[in-house]
């Protein structure tokens, strides 16, 4: 039995969906309506999902979340949307060769049906479990590499031992000098410490203070996210982090920050270990990081332990109308900072 062409799913298949994204691999939670529909809700844009049968069962997808310029429409991750990439069904044969012709039609049919939307540029951001690509790499998109760390979280015990010497140290320090460890969702204080980390490197916060609070609201209602934090004795919050949740055996790591005043108590480390340990006692498997980049954060996700996980990004060739309109946007964004960069260094020097 061959697949089907691919085809945009109903609001009253989005259950079926779910499912598959629950037990495929390559699912996670950024794949799910609920999830999209309350980033679109606060940060713009609008999704699809799109997918292929083969019979009554779905053989695979991917939900797209869509944004407008004047250039044409574009597919792309973004802060909060990680991964945004396929979803492959796993058939129980015992012939490796049929699961790799299935998973190849499936990918040919989604390749096939994008293509026919002609978008200005579409770039998918795949998990680590999807390696075979070539129906893409035909159609003439390019693959490459990205990185993220993923904690496994079924053998704690073992995990821990896995954990820098120097981490566990400061873990246990934390303990003794009375740090605990709190979920009670206080997001004011999240966000706070949220703009404050992100402020001391140069870069914006993912969302305004509202929308990101209603879209944190609305997951956390439906059970889809959760803020943990780390407080001193005296009660003050040290570190925050928040994890998306969902049926798929792996959570998501999303924002961490913390308040620079306590940075030598070891409240980083306290709170990501604590944190394994509720969402194992939750039942996920393991915990992705998100993002494992070159930098002083990178290196200290590596010494909690964590597997180097491997995934590919597939973009396809923008539309030549699409990439001269941006490039031009580029370029005048460019120029407008420099300007104001040479404006700054001229008002330095007048105040001199």
């Amino acid at each position: 039995m061959s697949a089907n062409a691919a085809v945009e799913l109903r609001e009253t298949e989005y259950g079926e969906w779910n499912a598959l994204v629950a037990q495929s691999p390559e699912g996670s939670i950024y794949s799910t309506p609920e999830y999209l529909d309350a980033l679109c809700t606060a940060a713009g844009g609008r999704f699809r999902v799109v997918a292929v049968r083969r019979g009554d069962d779905l053989a695979g997808g991917l939900a797209l979340y869509e944004r407008d310029t004047p250039f044409g429409t574009y597919v792309s991750p973004r802060l909060l949307l990680y991964y945004n990439g396929i979803v492959l069904r796993r058939y129980d044969t015992k012939y490796p060769s049929e699961q790799t012709a299935r998973a190849v039609e499936t990918l040919g049919a989604l390749a096939q049906w994008i293509g026919t939307r002609r978008y200005g540029a579409v770039m998918l951001k795949c998990r680590g479990a999807l390696r075979d690509v070539r129906p893409f790499l035909v159609a003439g998109w390019r693959a490459r590499p990205s990185y993220s760390y993923i904690v496994p979280l079924d053998n704690l015990a073992g995990q821990w031992d896995r954990v820098e010497q120097n981490l566990r140290r400061l873990v246990k320090r934390c303990e003794r000098d009375g740090m605990t460890f709190a979920t009670d969702g206080d997001f004011a204080e999240f966000y706070r410490l949220h703009s404050l980390t992100l402020g001391r490197r140069g870069v914006a916060e993912y969302l305004p203070a509202g929308p990101f609070e209603r879209f944190y609201s609305g997951l956390a209602a439906q059970g889809l996210a959760r803020l943990y934090q780390a407080r001193l004795r005296d009660g003050r919050t040290a570190a925050v982090q928040l994890v998306l949740l969902g049926a798929h055996p792996v959570s998501h790591t999303v924002s961490a920050a913390g308040d620079p005043e306590f940075n030598k108590t070891g409240a980083q480390a306290f709170l990501r270990w604590r944190t394994f340990e509720a969402l194992a006692a939750l039942g996920y498997k393991g915990n992705d990081l998100t993002d494992a980049a070159l930098n002083p954060v990178t290196h200290f996700k590596a010494q909690l332990g964590g597997d180097l996980d491997l995934s590919l990004v597939l973009e396809s060739a923008p539309r030549p109308a699409y990439r001269a309109g941006v490039g031009a946007m580029h370029l005048v964004y460019q120029v407008r900072g420099a300007a104001g960069a040479a404006a700054r260094r001229l008002l330095g020097r007048s105040r001199a």
